[in-house]
């Protein structure tokens, strides 16, 4: 079976501002000291995908 998936905008680049430490924690990387950095790394990709989603609705 062979499906499509069609996600409007799905080929837009979106740009998404992290520090070092949340790029890390993305990468699988775990800071014990500072376990909120993966939350809020995601959170920041998870808002900006569905802003640029959003956009791509409009147009």
């Amino acid at each position: 079976m062979n499906s499509q998936v069609k996600i409007p905008g799905g080929d837009e680049k979106i740009t998404v501002e992290l520090t070092v430490k949340e790029a890390i924690a993305l990468s699988g990387i775990r800071f014990n000291e500072e376990p909120h950095l993966v939350l809020d790394a995601r959170k920041k990709l998870q808002q900006r995908v569905k802003d640029a989603q959003s956009k791509a609705n409009i147009q």
